[in-house]
């Protein structure tokens, strides 16, 4: 089964990474951007972490800088706009599924 959210743990579980290289693409992709609790507590989706097998790939085998996978994950997304028009789809269709939970 498919969770909303994911913790730093279970996302650095599922992709091999440590919790420092997260932080640190954090702050290096801006289309890597997981909300946070009140507490600060990051919480990631499905899509985040298809950003992050990608980087992985890039980085990794690819043999990307981080400069050069900034400016492939632009040339990919087309625009600078579109990850914002991304995020904002995102929370609309995280916000109907707390609707229809509550609403249950």
């Amino acid at each position: 089964m498919t969770k909303l959210y994911y913790k730093i743990g279970e996302v650095c579980e599922i992709t091999g990474l440590r919790p420092s290289v997260l932080r640190f693409w954090e702050k290096e992709f801006k289309q890597l951007r997981p909300s946070k609790s009140g507490g600060g507590q990051r919480f990631y989706t499905e899509k985040h972490i298809e950003l992050i097998r990608m980087l992985m790939k890039m980085l990794y085998e690819e043999k990307y800088t981080i400069e050069g996978a900034k400016k492939r994950l632009k040339d990919i997304s087309g625009d600078d706009d579109s990850s914002a028009k991304s995020a904002n789809e995102e929370i609309r269709a995280e916000l109907i599924d707390i609707l229809k939970i509550l609403n249950s």
